[in-house]
């Protein structure tokens, strides 16, 4: 379990195909971890990339912090990580919450990036997409348990839904986690979004209730592409094959 230690915080990362010549870094969502992409997603990427994957503080295997959760801290992390795995230039693909990390780390250090993916990142000041953000967290709890407890031979019995459900009601009760997703809210409008001229692909589903933000960002970076997938906020858990072949189509391609 490769533990670094970014920002004074012991980060877990992995590490797929390091001899690869371009970087893709993936940014799961809040409440979830890594998982949502290693089974799937990344084994495509690292065929033509090198793939880090890493859980953000608090969550999977990372250390357990109680503040620091905005976005201007995560987006420090990200970077840092990159510094310690000298890292100089990466694609950045983030899903959820992680899109929004994906997206203030392009604003801030726009030469550290070369391409940008964008996976359902919802617009903070919808207080109906935090809750669809908690719902779908959950449903990937329960997506993991389901079916990567057999191929990944962890079994994750009692004990360990439980450690991660405790996980929840840390973040939730003890943490400034939801305070400051609250003071992101107007993030998507007070930043200069439209100032990006990084290659940009953004994934929504179909059905999902963060369609319209897709859409927003669409209309306001000139360089992005909209591509719509058959489902929900869920589509990296419902679609991960179609998701991970659009993104190395994208990133091949630009």
């Amino acid at each position: 379990m490769p533990i670094i230690t970014v920002n004074n915080k012991k980060v877990h990362i992995q590490e797929l195909n390091k001899e690869a010549e371009d970087t893709v870094v993936l940014i799961h969502g809040m409440f979830s971890n890594l998982a949502i992409y290693y089974f799937n997603i990344a084994p495509i990427l690292a065929q033509h990339f090198h793939v880090v994957l890493y859980d953000l503080k608090s969550h999977g295997r990372s250390e357990r912090t109680l503040e620091g959760y905005d976005l201007e801290n995560m987006s420090s992390d990200l970077i840092a990580m990159m510094d310690y795995l000298q890292i100089k230039k990466a694609h950045l693909v983030g899903y959820s919450f992680g899109g929004l990390i994906a997206l203030k780390t392009a604003l801030i250090a726009p030469k550290r990036l070369g391409q940008l993916v964008i996976i359902e990142a919802p617009d903070p000041k919808d207080e109906e997409a935090r809750n669809i953000i908690e719902a779908y967290s959950k449903e990937f709890l329960e997506h993991y348990v389901a079916n990567f407890t057999d191929t990944t031979k962890m079994q994750m019995g009692k004990r360990q839904l439980e450690k991660n459900h405790r996980l929840y009601e840390f973040l939730f009760n003890q943490t400034s986690i939801k305070a400051d997703m609250v003071k992101e809210k107007h993030f998507l409008h007070h930043d200069p979004i439209s100032e990006l001229h990084i290659p940009t692909l953004l994934l929504y589903g179909s059905a999902s209730n963060c369609k319209p933000t897709g859409e927003w960002l669409h209309s306001q970076i000139g360089t992005a592409e909209l591509k719509l997938i058959d489902g929900d906020h869920n589509i990296p858990i419902q679609k991960p094959i179609q998701i991970a072949e659009t993104i190395v189509q994208f990133l091949t391609n630009h």
